[in-house]
């Protein structure tokens, strides 16, 4: 992707060239970036610039971007471009490639995990009342929504399990603090009301 994709070239008497290079990079990343490692990979190629500069940069490029398809958006603690959610359904309809679906069951693993993270495998099955197959947690692990972060400390050791960056940038979220505010989850919490608040997010 280039920035082709304007209908109008960014107007040069407001933008410095140090615009143009954080647009490239950012549509060359795969995901997104902070301003520090922008800042890194600009001194990797003798730039030196400030942060203040790289930020000054990136408010030009996002009100440039705001009402174009493609949009610069603050996620998951850094900058990245997407397509403009006004236009998902459109863009949906052409990707030929069908996505694996995500069942309802790993849906609900998913939330557990991103609410009361980090977690154990036994303490998920407890909340929701069910038993959660192998085959979830490698899934979740494999799309890298979710990670192993430690072991808890009681016997057995079992691994504690956490969301990822990659789920924050999938759900569009800059920390989990942005999750949606729901009533704590517990085993009297309704699942399908949790699922629900977290698709909304993606």
């Amino acid at each position: 992707m280039t920035s082709s994709t304007n209908n109008q070239p960014l107007n040069t008497s407001r933008v410095s060239e140090l615009s143009y290079l954080i647009e490239a990079i950012l549509f060359a990343s795969t995901e997104s970036l902070s301003v520090k490692q922008i800042r890194a990979l600009l001194q990797s190629t003798d730039q030196q610039v400030s942060t203040k500069s790289i930020k000054e940069a990136i408010g030009l490029l996002t009100e440039h971007y705001q009402a174009r398809g493609v949009n610069l958006v603050s996620v998951a603690g850094g900058f990245r471009f997407q397509t403009n959610p006004v236009f998902k359904a459109q863009v949906a309809a052409t990707n030929t490639e069908k996505a694996s679906k995500v069942s309802a069951a790993m849906m609900e693993t998913l939330a557990t995990i991103a609410y009361r993270q980090p977690i154990t495998r036994s303490e998920i099955e407890e909340i929701r009342g069910v038993a959660v197959s192998s085959y979830i947690i490698k899934t979740l692990t494999e799309r890298h929504w979710v990670k192993v972060s430690g072991h808890k400390e009681v016997p057995g050791r079992p691994a504690l399990y956490v969301t990822t960056k990659t789920f924050l940038e999938y759900f569009g979220l800059q920390s989990i603090s942005q999750l949606p505010q729901i009533m704590p989850i517990n085993q009297s919490t309704n699942n399908v009301d949790v699922v629900d608040e977290l698709e909304t997010e993606a």
